[in-house]
């Protein structure tokens, strides 16, 4: 058999990749020291130029399975890793044949859940592990897409502002349906309850001491509670009467604040028009994404997008621009302050933190410097002292493109 590789957006690197050779053989030539998660399959982080991917054997009809789902789930924009190709008709040195592949780009500046402990995270940062957890879950059911899998092995965390968001890494096992039932839902949390507090028990009985502060127990209960809790908040009807019309708008600033936009609102009225039930039919996240982008042009994660939404409203107030075009406010905000500010990254720590998060870390560290000093501390001055005690200590979370 010929070995085949199909591809989306093809990489003509994906070719000179050893693959006649098994994937746990491959060395330094190929393989980046990138942190990988817990697998039942042979992993491999390489880098094919500027490109960096993930490379998974499996067998043949579950690489064609996965790299299907992955793709329907990126045309749907839930957050997943990207699917590049599958690789199949890998034939070894001594003629046997090899399994298949599948490779997927790496996201950029994830780690899995373990390597967090180890680039400077504390355990009470679990409680965000789980939020992020569980707004990746409600996506998923919301969407129709049954996982069947939920673990923390199988999903890449990126910072968010001081929180994470969390992408599926894993999608052999899912199902994408037109909806999902109570029942369904139900399981898919039960499972995920059960690898979770098994993936916490693994933790505490490791030899590193920090994770001997682990409450797998709490963990796994504030799964629930907080999927229940969101889960309510996006999909609940809500009834109030007529003269109560001002609760549609409460609703949906509610979900706003949550980071929600509300698509499609189902509005019904009794027959004397005196009650009304409101449900949200349809929700998306990413609210302060979008308002961020349309204002600048930016893509950064939503809890990114809103605080620099708030420095944008920040500097607004304080320049007195509150009756200028709010994109003309928010590009001279940009060339002021946000691009000459994560310019001063030098180019050697440019794989410590994104963008983004470098400058929410350098807004958080001013409020700091401030409260020592008594009174606010220019942000530039911020900036030197953040990368020269802070950022310098930090660990690399990204290959930088050569």
């Amino acid at each position: 058999m010929a070995l085949r590789i199909a591809a989306s957006r093809p990489d003509p690197a994906i070719v000179t990749l050893p693959w006649a050779t098994p994937l746990e053989e491959w060395d330094e030539r190929y393989v980046v020291p990138l942190p990988r998660g817990l697998s039942r399959h042979t992993v491999r982080i390489v880098r094919l130029r500027d490109q960096v991917y993930a490379v998974k054997e499996t067998q043949e009809e579950m690489a064609w399975r996965e790299y299907r789902l992955l793709r329907d789930l990126q045309r749907i924009g839930l957050p997943a890793v990207v699917p590049q190709a599958v690789v199949t008709g890998r034939i070894g040195a001594d003629k046997e044949p090899l399994p298949s592949a599948l490779v997927t780009r790496h996201l950029r500046f994830s780690l899995p859940y373990r390597s967090l402990f180890t680039h400077g995270i504390r355990m009470e940062h679990l409680p965000s592990l789980v939020d992020a957890m569980v707004v990746l879950l409600v996506r998923l059911h919301l969407a129709g897409f049954y996982w069947g899998d939920v673990s923390l092995s199988n999903v890449l965390f990126r910072r968010d502002a001081g929180a994470f968001t969390a992408y599926l890494v894993d999608a052999e096992t899912g199902e994408l349906r037109p909806s999902l039932s109570k029942e369904m839902r139900d399981h898919e949390l039960t499972v995920g309850a059960e690898n979770i507090f098994a993936e916490l028990l693994d933790l505490q009985a490791s030899d590193e001491e920090t994770y001997a502060e682990v409450e797998a127990h709490g963990m796994v209960e504030m799964l629930r509670e907080r999927y229940d809790a969101l889960w309510a908040e996006l999909t609940d009807e809500e009834q109030f009467s007529a003269d109560e019309m001002w609760r549609i708008e409460e609703r949906i600033e509610r979900l706003n604040e949550l980071g929600f936009d509300v698509d499609e609102l189902d509005i019904v009225t009794d027959l004397d028009g005196d009650r009304l039930v409101i449900r949200p039919k349809v929700v998306e996240l990413g609210h302060h994404q979008r308002e961020l982008r349309d204002l600048t042009g930016m893509t950064v994660e939503d809890n990114q997008a809103r605080r620099l939404l708030n420095d944008i409203a920040g500097f607004t107030a304080s320049a007195d621009l509150g009756r200028e075009d709010r994109a003309l406010v928010a590009a001279r905000w940009m060339a002021e302050f946000y691009e000459p500010v994560t310019m001063m990254i030098p180019p050697e720590l440019r794989g410590r933190l994104e963008p983004a998060e470098f400058y929410h870390e350098v807004l958080v560290h001013r409020w700091y410097l401030s409260e020592q000093a008594g009174r606010e501390v220019d942000i530039f001055d911020t900036a030197r002292d953040y990368i020269e005690r802070v950022l310098t200590a930090k660990p690399e979370e990204a290959i930088a493109a050569e």
